[in-house]
């Protein structure tokens, strides 16, 4: 198969040999390596050759073959973005499309047109293009194995290329995509091309209010899989009635040949409270386990079992071990019409949070990671709304740890195709009821599923934001409901079509709802509970009236708390030649037009993780109902 340009132009081309979402456990040779590091994993992190062209039409065409002179390309880091690495234009949009008012564009299958329009993105002068390059070889314990390569994030479409030979291709910006290297890989000087564009049809859906960068943002690995390996970990431990006893039911996908699993789970001081051998290749399902008495997880007590299942091979070599923490918790949502975990009313004290750095933007760090999560512990913030799009894998397991409720939400917004200069005007929305689109969707629904399904932490599936409502949607959560019932679905655009809302989330949500019009609400005889998505917008003097939201808690139970929009400015840092300071640039700072300038500084903090003001106010309210 040869790699195809005009895949940017198409909806319903958004993954071409990429390898199926999987649970996002890691895997070792024994367990002396949980200290070091797995010899499983190689980064690619680091210096990258590099080549920007404004236009598809300018990019070097053959720059994949391992022959081609790239003495002329620059160099980039990997993670990072095209942007601010000095190469194209960097531009902050809340609701428009970043091409509105100087480039005519419509989504494929809109407006009555059954069709595709050739060279949407793929002849388009507005769609940068970046060409990488890196050279690698393979070390000893990755000899003779299956090697895959992940990219844990790319924007926004992405083509592969090993040793000259076309790998595959992939969009959704903000999940890992997987290839498989083998039958290209060579044990020394392999040549891996990548191809970046910023634009595909995906931008149609990603219309997040955000800086819109472009490139390789998040860890790039090579992976190594030993002739048994388990791909998939699917845990499922079920709390009964009463809150202290539980079952655990555990399956696995184990590729390669036949092997033995053995499987121990330990409590939080290492006491071993079962183990359990199975034996086989493909979906290999445990035995329920029975637990006496359970710890349960909760912001209060987030206790986190061990789980270790070691691979053995059929003369049992050790081959691999897996290890993964879990939590028994319960999430329902009872005939009261109120949200109970763990038997406790739920309320939520919560923010949205944008993944942020004032120096490299949505390349973030586990240092930044950690800080989120210590701001949050110390100002009585107990829930995230991963706002956009999925967010990078070690802050789910973070929030395992921490005790953070977590809203995670699907990669999916497409707020300029229905909101037109402040006008709900939804004649050319995707997805819609739009067949064409459907694909896409429930394949970011899958993604978003299969990678973060094992946290405690998650207590709601978002199906994304500012997207209106269609059947489309309505599938994403049916595909959830199908999969998952130890959590809720949310989704808050089904407020722009009231007659989906028996199909479209099992909470009544809103944006920035007067308390009053909330109040009126939980009067009326209600069938949903109530949750502000997104309230208090902090920007500037913001926060004063946090007092009326806060007392709706004590009088409705059906009121279930909100996330403030936001946690961290978006802003980047500066290098100002007149006082020779770094200084905070927001939107519109940086010549692009158009721009919704101040309006990414709407957080809690300062983009350089300096508390405002009204972050006082934050733990004073939020402190009353802990």
């Amino acid at each position: 198969m040869q790699a195809n340009l005009q895949w940017l132009d198409d909806p319903e081309v958004f993954r071409v040999n990429q390898l199926p979402a999987h649970s996002d456990h890691h895997y070792y040779h024994d367990t002396a390596e949980f200290k070091t590091g797995s010899r499983f994993i190689k980064s690619l992190n680091g210096a990258w050759r590099f080549n920007f062209a404004k236009t598809p039409a300018e990019r070097p065409v053959d720059f994949y073959q391992p022959d081609f002179d790239a003495t002329d390309f620059d160099t980039i880091q990997v993670p990072g973005h095209i942007e601010l690495a000095g190469y194209g234009q960097i531009q902050y949009i809340n609701t428009l499309y970043p091409w509105e008012g100087k480039i005519y564009r419509r989504p494929p299958y809109t407006l009555n047109q059954d069709q595709l329009t050739p060279g949407l993105f793929s002849d388009a002068a507005d769609n940068t293009v970046g060409s990488y390059l890196k050279t690698f070889d393979l070390d000893d314990a990755f000899k003779g194995q299956r090697i895959i390569i992940q990219f844990q994030g790319v924007e926004e479409a992405l083509y592969v290329w090993l040793n000259g030979h076309f790998i595959g291709y992939a969009e959704d910006s903000f999940t890992p995509s997987e290839f498989d290297l083998t039958p290209y890989i060579q044990d020394q000087g392999n040549v891996l091309a990548v191809r970046v564009y910023k634009r595909s049809t995906a931008a149609f859906i990603e219309d997040q209010d955000m800086f819109r960068f472009s490139g390789i943002f998040r860890d790039v690995n090579i992976l190594a899989e030993p002739a048994s390996h388990i791909t998939d970990l699917d845990i499922r431990p079920v709390p009964n009635a009463n809150l202290k006893s539980g079952e655990l039911n555990i399956t696995t996908k184990v590729t390669g040949e036949p092997a033995t699993l053995a499987l121990t789970v330990k409590d939080h001081d290492g006491r071993v409270l079962t183990s359990q051998t199975q034996t086989g290749s493909g979906s290999v399902t445990f035995d329920t386990m029975l637990f006496d008495q359970l710890h349960l997880w909760s912001p209060q007590t987030p206790y986190l079992y061990q789980l270790t299942i070691e691979v053995y091979d059929a003369d049992h070599q050790l081959l691999e071990v897996v290890p993964y923490q879990f939590g028994f918790r319960t999430v329902e949502l009872r005939d009261d019409k109120v949200i109970y975990v763990n038997n406790n009313r739920l309320v939520i004290n919560g923010v949205n949070r944008h993944e942020w750095n004032a120096h490299t933007g949505r390349v973030i760090s586990m240092a930044d990671m950690r800080a989120d999560i210590q701001t949050m512990l110390a100002n009585n913030i107990n829930a995230d709304r991963t706002c956009h799009y999925p967010d990078q894998l070690p802050w789910y397991q973070l929030c395992d740890e921490a005790g953070i409720y977590l809203m995670a939400e699907n990669n999916l917004e497409s707020h300029g195709s229905w909101q037109k200069m402040g006008a709900i005007e939804p004649s050319y929305n995707v997805p819609g009821d739009n067949p064409h689109w459907l694909a896409a969707v429930i394949d970011r629904a899958r993604s978003n599923y299969e990678w973060f399904k094992n946290h405690p932490s998650i207590i709601f599936w978002s199906l994304g934001n500012e997207s209106y409502a269609g059947e489309d949607i309505a599938a994403m959560q049916a595909f959830y409901k199908e999969h998952d019932d130890s959590r809720l679905v949310h989704y808050e655009g089904v407020v722009h079509t009231p007659e989906l809302k028996d199909r479209i989330s099992d909470v009544e949500s809103r944006m920035y709802e007067k308390p009053q019009n909330i109040v009126a609400y939980l009067e009326d005889n209600p069938t949903k509970p109530f949750l502000d998505c997104e309230y208090m917008h902090d920007m500037g003097n913001s926060l004063g009236g946090m007092q009326s939201y806060n007392d709706l808690i004590d009088k409705y139970p059906m009121y279930q708390g909100g996330f403030i929009w936001d946690f961290i400015d978006q802003a980047l840092f500066v290098h100002d030649p007149i006082t020779d300071q770094d200084v905070l640039r927001y939107g519109g700072d940086f010549d692009e037009r158009h721009s919704d300038y101040e309006f990414s500084g709407d957080g809690l903090m300062f983009a350089d993780r300096t508390p405002k003001p009204a972050m006082q106010e934050v733990k004073y309210y939020y402190g009353l109902h802990k």
